[in-house]
């Protein structure tokens, strides 16, 4: 049976996750929405239904440890057998600067170095092309397998014998050995060569990157994975950051709540550019606000939508994948997403609230000017016409729509960020006229949106459920941290939606009941619960979320909240997020740490 006790490996060009026992099971290239070549982590059907996977099996396997090479994103796996023989696999995808540019090819390399005795592996090569349709056809050379689909072709380059790896016979590994895969291109050096080369530079790549992060004195380990993990899914082409690297993995079992993620949602443009800032990530940082800036450069009119593809596609249609059966035979298993042509008015705040670090932070090459300001200003003006209309929500609900507060909310910082931008840059009437505009937001969801019988912010205009996203009034700057109805609407969502030690978004949607807890609502939680104070609560909670991570340190989307499991697409940038987010908020500063 399948879990998310993967690890990930990448190079901010594509991703690969590995399961416990080093067998590489998802991997899509060219990009992290490109086609699935090992995708057997939705289960391939009909003539694919053993392929979709890189597989060194260790012959009488008993156990294994796995483990990243400190502050990297190198994975080591080691194998151990029954009679005491072993194996180290090294999987890691190259990264470092070239040529006074960043190297980042299309290459899993992987490194199988004997460690005890004479362990037998057998090496199982099966990728697929067109989400498991197609199965290649294999060509041999001296020391590479080519895989050779309809219009694209992948090549195994390798020291091992090629006999034993095409027709997949066990061997004796006697002495280390190397493969690499990826594009259809021949070695320029020796494989030895080559893969020392890239390791060494790989390693030295991100020791240095984690060396100028700015982290807080508790759990540093922890956030050093969650920033790693952050970086890899930044598509560096473009700037871009992903929602996470997998489709169509469940919110909950046999829920049919499944997604394709692999894109660029502007709901989290904020917290992750809020995130890598705190981290002192600033380049990161800075290529995803033109990412951003070349989402609304693109937008006919000022429109913007929900979601947008990695290279800034609008258009994300989604369709059923119907030779994948789906996570744990879960399906269906999507390819693209749907919520692209949702109405979702948070967008407009969401964008204004991203680009305001354009005009305030100066250690950036290419700050925001007046004419930046201009088209944000048009990004006002439909927050202003739409902050009291109907919509999807945050959520991204299907088949209803309501004024929902959270959308209201972000309409008002929009406003309110552009009133302060306004006067950053020396335009007063501006600042003026947006701050009027922000008041007059501001005053109708506290009159449409206050319940006083919960003593609580709620989901929608004159409505009575609650909403998970509501605690994030305070970080928005919307209410104080002492303000009794941030307190009220706090401890009305954590009578409601808490469960255990984690957060639902809510109680139910188009689909029924909600089944398992939003791992970023907890990390809110956690935030709101210091901000007035009930710090020691915080930490408790804090601590039981990073007990809930997998064996490496990542999380998913949701986790059931009895039996702890992760569930939801893997690795998700919002939940490492959140872990960034609340370890800086609740550490000790570094000067009372010693």
């Amino acid at each position: 049976m399948s879990s998310l006790d993967l690890a990930i490996i990448g190079n901010c060009a594509y991703q690969a996750l590995i399961d416990k026992m080093g067998k590489i099971v998802w991997a899509c290239f060219p990009r992290f929405d490109g086609d699935p070549v090992f995708c057997s982590l939705l289960e391939p059907t009909g003539e694919n239904a053993d392929r979709g996977f890189f597989d060194i099996e260790l012959l009488g396997y008993s156990h294994g440890e796995q483990r990243y090479l400190h502050n990297s994103a190198i994975l080591v796996t080691r194998l151990h057998d029954k009679e005491g023989n072993a194996i180290e696999i090294t999987d890691f995808a190259p990264r470092f600067k070239q040529f006074d540019r960043m190297f980042r090819p299309l290459t899993i390399v992987r490194h199988v170095q004997p460690i005890a005795g004479n362990p037998r592996i057998r090496v199982r090569v099966r990728p697929t092309f067109e989400y498991a349709a197609l199965r290649p056809q294999q060509t041999r050379g001296s020391n590479h397998i080519r895989y050779v689909g309809s219009d694209t072709a992948l090549r195994l380059t390798t020291d091992a014998p090629i006999s034993f790896i095409a027709d997949e016979m066990p061997f004796v590994v006697e002495q280390p050995i190397t493969m690499m895969m990826g594009d259809d291109e021949s070695l320029r050096a020796s494989l030895q060569t080559t893969a020392r080369e890239f390791y060494e530079n790989t390693r030295t790549y991100w020791r240095e990157w984690v060396r100028y992060l700015s982290i807080p004195f508790e759990w540093q380990a922890d956030v050093i994975r969650a920033a790693i993990t952050l970086k890899l899914c930044a598509q560096e082409e473009t700037g871009a950051i992903i929602a996470a690297g997998t489709t169509s993995i469940p919110e909950s079992a046999d829920s049919g709540r499944n997604w394709d993620y692999r894109f660029c949602w502007l709901r989290d443009a904020y917290f992750v550019v809020h995130a890598l800032n705190r981290l002192g990530a600033t380049r990161t940082m800075e290529d995803f606000l033109h990412y951003i800036m070349n989402v609304i450069g693109g937008a006919p009119n000022g429109d913007l939508q929900p979601v947008y593809g990695v290279a800034t596609e609008a258009k994300l249609t989604e369709q059923h994948v119907t030779t994948l059966a789906g996570y744990r035979g879960m399906g269906p298993v999507r390819r693209g997403n749907d919520a692209y042509h949702q109405v979702q008015n948070d967008v407009y705040g969401s964008v204004v609230l991203t680009l305001t670090q354009l005009f305030f932070d100066r250690r950036l090459e290419r700050p925001g000017n007046t004419a930046l300001f201009g088209r944000l200003e048009q990004l006002g003006e439909k927050a202003t016409q739409l902050y009291d209309k109907p919509d999807a929500g945050i959520w991204e609900h299907r088949t209803t729509a309501k004024v929902h507060t959270f959308s209201s909310l972000m309409c008002w910082a929009a406003t309110d960020r552009l009133s302060k931008i306004a006067h950053q840059i020396g335009l007063d009437k501006r600042a003026e006229h947006w701050r009027g505009v922000a008041g007059k937001i501001r005053e109708v969801i506290l009159d449409r949106a206050w319940d006083e019988k919960q003593n609580s912010l709620v989901e929608s205009f004159d409505g009575d459920e609650l909403d998970a996203a509501l605690l994030l009034v305070h970080e928005l700057g919307f209410l104080a941290a002492d303000d009794p109805r941030f307190i009220g609407t706090v401890e009305a969502i954590g009578k409601t939606l808490k469960r255990g030690n984690y957060l639902f978004r809510y109680k139910s949607d188009d689909f029924g009941a909600a089944e398992n807890a939003f791992n970023i609502c907890t990390f809110w939680y956690i935030d709101a619960l210091a901000a007035i104070g009930r710090v020691d609560e915080a930490r408790e909670m804090f601590e039981h979320m990073l007990a809930r991570r997998n064996h490496l340190g990542l999380l998913s989307e949701d986790l059931d909240p009895k039996t702890g499991e992760l569930w939801g697409n893997f690795p998700q940038t919002y939940s490492m997020v959140g872990l960034i987010s609340s370890a800086m908020r609740l550490s000790v500063p570094w000067e009372e740490g010693y």
